[in-house]
């Protein structure tokens, strides 16, 4: 399911990022945002914007990024 419906509060497993932006997608990646890494959905806002933590950092990721990262 797609990062942007995902369950608030619930700790969930990164399957896939498809995101074509070499740059942004090189960005995320050291975040510590890819296949296999966990992630906690904190909140969410009106406009689809997402609040996560990923390896102790929280990210605040706008709706059409958290569209295109995939989580189960």
């Amino acid at each position: 399911m797609p990062l942007a419906i995902a369950p608030v509060e619930k700790t969930m497993r990164i399957v896939k990022v498809a995101i074509d932006d070499e740059k942004l997608l090189q960005r995320l990646r050291e975040l510590g945002i890819l296949p296999s890494s966990t992630l906690e959905v904190l909140t969410r806002d009106q406009k689809g914007g997402t609040v996560i933590v990923v390896k102790g950092t929280r990210l605040a990721l706008d709706r059409d990024i958290s569209r295109r990262i995939f989580v189960c």
